[in-house]
């Protein structure tokens, strides 16, 4: 029986990492902490401080220590590619697993998936996070004006 309603999915990694960014792009003239994100999204602050410091570590945000330190994005939104970033968070795009598979030399699926995904990823890179943020559903979540 064909499962229904599958789909392609990230990690949660990369879905955090988004999540952050979204969340830092709504309020560009704040430094905001990691345990208001994580409460913000109610998700795990130790998972978030991970995710951070990797997006610190790829130019995407900047942060300061100390009592009234946060973080905040480290560019423009608009200079913030989705597809870069979702490339950058994810570390492997294997669809299936075709090394195991005794048809993978006679089978066109992985030609067809390395098809599917780069059409996936030709959507993502034609979008910034400035996009995104423009959604007015976005601003309403977090209860601001859409940028």
């Amino acid at each position: 029986m064909p499962q229904r309603g599958r789909r392609m999915r990230l990690t949660r990694y990369t879905d955090y990492a988004m999540r952050v960014l979204l969340y830092l792009g709504a309020k560009p003239d704040a430094l905001c902490s990691i345990a208001e994100i994580a409460r913000a999204y109610g998700i795990s602050q130790n998972h978030l401080m991970k995710v951070v410091n990797d997006l610190g570590r790829a130019g995407y945000v900047t942060s300061a220590r100390g009592r009234f330190g946060g973080v905040r994005l480290a560019r423009p939104a608009a200079e913030i590619n989705v597809g870069e970033v979702v490339r950058r968070m994810e570390d492997d795009f294997a669809l299936v697993d075709c090394a195991t598979c005794i048809l993978a030399p006679g089978c066109g699926l992985a030609c067809v998936l390395a098809e599917a995904l780069a059409a996936f990823m030709a959507v993502l890179d034609r979008h910034s996070l400035a996009d995104l943020l423009a959604k007015r559903e976005l601003a309403d979540a977090f209860g601001l004006q859409p940028a």
